[in-house]
């Protein structure tokens, strides 16, 4: 036999064991690996999938699958889940329900059905027919960040594609739990009786009761990152535990978790971004080398029906996958490259495939020729999904964003975004606003704190305070992974301070903090932020947080009927729904008709698509927007700027400052722009 001197034998005379050298040696397979094979335009995961192979004990013997790679792997695996569930969201489904629900089907039944087929004709069992069938049912969006890169996010063809995804990936999830249960002989109606009832509770506790209890976590302890950043590990955790408990794999619960959880975290704060780095380039690769350990290549010699039932696997799936791209695009009218990137990312094998034939291959139902023929699956479609993607994806028009009013276009106001710093308490929410913002679109953010000299003499104990807060903003954009410049001044005045700051830096946009009211000195003299406004060149927002931000369900513009009618109106609308989507939250547009005439709704001049989430009434403004709003909701309204030679009057109007006096548990954004002389 010559295949022992393919192994490491020669070269190590038993596996690393230190533990140090054991980690040093992955650390260098998890930078050396995605690099070699980016440079070769390849995914990265394919890399780190065969570097498990190489150092396997299968091959070289370099390192053990002993209890420590398995432990890592696990974590890794229940991280892969849960950041996938991340990516899914719920409102993606209540999006094109329809479509979303038939693609979903259609991409699950199809391969289940001809996977099932095909696994039985090799000589399969049932049971592993079956489970092997749900591998392919399931996909993971491989090729997601080529089509944000593309501009079609806002697509119809990727929002239905999104709702399937969420759909095919539960019921593939479900499949294998079944299976588990049958092969270990507990598949009674008993199960039945016991699984539907508590899933059925379970999905709902944590699809409802994880926001909810997150919503808390972070109004009570949201200053505090690690804090947060531990609660979601925490909940992870729990979740998927509990998920054992009911007889269900773990990993099912880390994906519901990360569907729960993905609602209160906004998509470009630090804490996502803590969380997919973490993931990324942590737990996962972990997974992903421990898998790899798991393949023998020397099966292909040994045993070459290892090749054959490769080639039937990535057949069964590939031709699977286009037929149900191909059937529902064909129904729904979409053109043939819209098909085919629907098909490009509907076809790739990695997160969902990868936990089910892990769990599978540790219950022993299946083999290791079977888990080689999975990973070469893998491995051609994670190469073929990106390829196809973006070959057909350039061809595919961006209708959604044309029709959608540039949701998915970052407005050009936050390219510089100037923010005041000066209140430890509320400095947390003003920067996360301004780096929703300022990371959209790809902007700069501007933290300013500014020290009147007025007095002639500024204290250390105010400068250390300065050079503390501007530390701490940096901090933050940093964490954001966004471009800052920490802008410390004196000068005579803090409003002269902003304004001339603004100018100076080439400021497009400022955001200032807002208590909700003006006093009477305040009203006959002017305030801070009433002199910003009268001095300022660029838009200026107005902020008063009575919540997290990342609690925001809701972002509800509420303007009258004579406001849309400003040339300023629908850079509003645009500014509401990116702070929509990139909260996930809910977007709200409410006109009131003040008037006695028609009023003629014109939706699409706002840039929007359609009338949904487009809500009309007649009355009194403070009273219908009043009792419209929630809690949770950031309410954004239109400053009607008065001149300043009208004493006693808001500066930003009588409207704004009734309605957060009246809703002290709202947030309220004041958008303001200059007047056009």
């Amino acid at each position: 036999m010559m295949y022992p001197t393919l192994t490491a034998v020669a070269l190590f005379s038993s596996p690393i064991t230190d533990p140090v050298a054991v980690f040093l040696t992955i650390l260098a397979i998890m930078l050396v690996a995605p690099l070699l094979f980016e440079r070769l335009r390849l995914p990265g995961i394919v890399g780190l999938i065969l570097a498990g192979v190489i150092v396997g004990p299968n091959v070289l013997g370099l390192l053990e699958r002993d209890s420590t790679i398995i432990l890592l792997g696990t974590v890794g695996l229940l991280f892969l889940m849960f950041m996938a569930g991340l990516e899914t969201s719920l409102d993606d489904l209540k999006y094109n329900a329809d479509k979303a629900a038939i693609f979903g089907l259609a991409t699950f039944s199809l391969p289940m059905i001809l996977g099932t087929v095909a696994m039985l004709l090799l000589g399969y069992s049932w049971l592993a027919s079956i489970l092997v069938a749900s591998c392919f049912a399931t996909h993971t969006l491989l090729a997601l960040p080529i089509l944000t890169k593309l501009g079609l996010m806002r697509t119809q063809t990727v929002t239905t594609t999104l709702g399937g995804t969420l759909i095919t990936n539960v019921l593939g999830l479900l499949v294998l739990a079944v299976v588990v249960k049958a092969d270990g002989g507990n598949l009674t109606l008993g199960f039945w009786l016991f699984l539907i009832p508590a899933l059925t509770i379970y999905t709902v506790a944590t699809l409802w009761g994880v926001p909810k209890l997150g919503r808390w976590f972070f109004r009570q302890f949201g200053h505090d990152e690690g804090a947060e950043f531990i609660f979601v590990l925490a909940t992870l955790f729990v979740v998927s535990y509990a998920a054992g408990l009911i007889e269900i794999e773990p990993i099912i619960g880390a994906f519901l978790a990360g569907i729960a959880i993905t609602q209160i975290i906004p998509q470009l704060s630090p804490l996502m971004n803590r969380i997919q780095f973490i993931g990324n380039t942590l737990f996962v690769p972990f997974f992903l080398i421990s898998v790899g350990m798991l393949i023998d290549p020397l099966i292909l010699v040994k045993q070459p029906k290892s090749i054959l039932v490769a080639l039937v696997m990535i057949g069964a799936e590939m031709v699977s996958k286009f037929g149900a791209a191909w059937i529902p695009g064909k129904l729904f009218g979409f053109q043939f490259p819209s098909i085919m990137v629907m098909f490009g990312l509907s076809m790739a094998q990695a997160a969902s495939t990868l936990a089910a034939i892990t769990v599978a291959y540790e219950i022993k139902l299946v083999d290791q020729l079977t888990v080689n023929g999975i990973i070469a699956m893998i491995l051609v479609t994670c190469v073929a999904s990106p390829w196809i993607t973006e070959r057909w994806g350039k061809q595919v028009k961006p209708h959604g964003q044309q029709e959608g009013g540039n949701q998915g276009k970052p407005p050009s106001l936050a390219k510089r975004v100037l923010v005041p710093v000066a209140n430890p308490k509320t400095e947390d929410n003003l920067l996360q606003l301004a780096l929703i913002l300022a990371k959209t679109a790809k902007g700069t953010l501007l933290p300013l704190h500014v020290l009147s000299d007025k007095t002639g003499f500024i204290s250390p104990e105010a400068k250390m305070l300065q050079s503390q807060l501007l530390a701490a903003a940096e901090r933050i954009a940093h964490a954001a992974v966004t471009k800052v410049e920490p802008i410390g001044r004196v000068d005579d005045t803090i409003d002269r301070g902003i304004t001339r700051t603004a100018a100076e830096r080439e400021a497009t946009l400022i955001i200032c903090g807002w208590k909700g009211y003006s006093t009477t000195r305040e009203s006959f003299f002017g305030s801070v932020i009433d002199n910003v406004i009268w001095r300022s060149q660029v838009p200026v927002l107005i902020a008063r947080f009575s919540q997290p931000i990342e609690n925001t369900a809701r972002v509800v513009l509420a303007a009258t009927d004579q406001e849309t009618v400003s040339v300023t109106f629908k850079p509003t609308v645009m500014l509401a729904q990116t702070l929509a989507g990139a909260l996930k939250a809910t977007f709200r547009l409410v006109i009131v008709v003040t008037g006695v005439g028609e009023f003629d709704c014109q939706p699409r001049e706002w840039g929007l698509a359609s009338t949904s989430g487009l809500v009309q009434v007649r009355g009194n403004f403070v009273q219908n927007v009043s009792r419209m709003v929630q809690r949770h909701d950031l309410l954004i309204l239109t400053a009607s700027t008065h001149p300043s030679y009208l004493l006693a009057i808001p500066t930003l109007g009588g409207e704004p400052e009734a309605i957060a006096r009246t809703q002290q548990d709202t947030s309220i954004i004041v958008v303001h722009f200059p007047t056009i002389s």
